[in-house]
């Protein structure tokens, strides 16, 4: 065995004490000072999509400007994949002591409990609410040659036709927002499933598929080169990048609110002082200029919220998404 000279070891041994120090000193602090010393290492922002989704951007915006706020790394982490189980379990899972938060949406805490028979987390009791961070809505989109003008007389050509148009989705908000359509309307029209909603608009701009309801980020672009028609956001409030289409309320379809929203989740058991300071940078952060940029581009707002009424809101919304997802018939996997 190789022996290293004392002179080369001194700088791990004192790093070493050092840490060893600092965690036993820490242990020690009662929990507001604890609290107050919060954060003293890296942090993980931990993502349930891949990188340059629309929670990726969000999270990194967040995240620079919760490193310059306390002085400390912050490490985004995307774990994509089971519509955000894997991100959602690995949080779950994780020390309650701050370091690790769920940057996440509707489809872990809402759409997930209802869309699966067996889920490998608790979107209530396995977390900690943090803070809302925003909110988002969608665009209701045909093709510029459509013979429909405005929402109604898409119903109108819906209830013509009963089971002859159809509508694409990628995703759940997606396919939630058009079987809520559906129901409101009381009409009969197919759904055609897609791995993505870049897809299901190649498809809808190529004449395979009627109308989609897509998320802003990927819909208003399409809009804008004039590949595509909207005829109404999904939100209760028209969206700024579009501020000349109705909303599918005013259009009509009285009750249609279908958006999407961003949330902050700790461990369950994270303690009362650190979700307090977490909810504090956070909050600071949505205000930022980087997020700003974010919510500006993608036609989403800045939605923050104290942690009772993140969970106040959570319980409301997964409640919505069952009684859509039920109606729609459709049986958890």
């Amino acid at each position: 065995m190789t022996e290293h000279p004392a002179s080369t070891r001194r700088p791990w041994l004192a790093a070493a004490l050092a840490a060893a120090l600092a965690a036993t000193v820490a242990a020690a602090l009662p929990p507001q000072a604890a609290a107050q010393a919060f954060p003293s290492k890296t942090l993980s922002f931990v993502i349930p999509f891949a990188a340059g989704s629309a929670t990726d951007q969000l999270g990194r915006a967040l995240g620079r400007s919760v490193s310059e706020q306390t002085g400390q790394p912050v490490v985004v982490e995307n774990k994509g994949g089971a519509s955000g189980q894997i991100a959602a379990q690995l949080v779950a899972n994780a020390a309650p002591d701050g370091y690790t938060v769920l940057i996440t949406t509707n489809t872990t805490h809402a759409a997930n409990e209802h869309l699966y028979k067996k889920l490998s987390y608790d979107p209530v009791k396995d977390f900690a609410p943090i803070t809302g961070l925003g909110k988002g809505g969608q665009v209701l989109v045909v093709r510029p040659d459509a013979p429909y003008g405005n929402v109604m007389e898409l119903v109108a050509a819906a209830k013509k036709a009963p089971g002859k148009l159809s509508f694409g989705s990628g995703s759940s908000s997606s396919r939630m927002a058009g079987e809520m359509f559906k129901q409101l309307t009381e009409t009969d029209i197919l759904h055609v499933p897609y791995k993505s909603n870049p897809n299901a608009l190649t498809d809808l701009m190529g004449g395979q598929i009627d109308f989609m309801i897509t998320d802003t980020s990927t819909g208003v672009p399409q809009v804008r080169s004039g590949k595509l028609k909207a005829l109404g956001v999904s939100t209760t409030q028209r969206n700024p990048l579009l501020a000349d289409i109705p909303t599918i309320a005013e259009a009509g379809v009285d009750g249609y609110d279908m958006g999407y929203w961003f949330a902050a989740y700790a461990p369950a058991g994270t303690p009362p002082e650190v979700v307090e300071k977490l909810r504090e940078v956070l909050v600071k952060a949505t205000q930022d200029e980087a997020a700003k940029n974010f919510f500006a581009g993608s036609g989403s707002t800045a939605w923050t919220t104290t942690p009772e009424e993140l969970a106040k809101f959570q319980a409301e919304e997964a409640a919505k998404w069952g009684r859509v997802i039920r109606a729609a018939g459709i049986q958890p996997e």
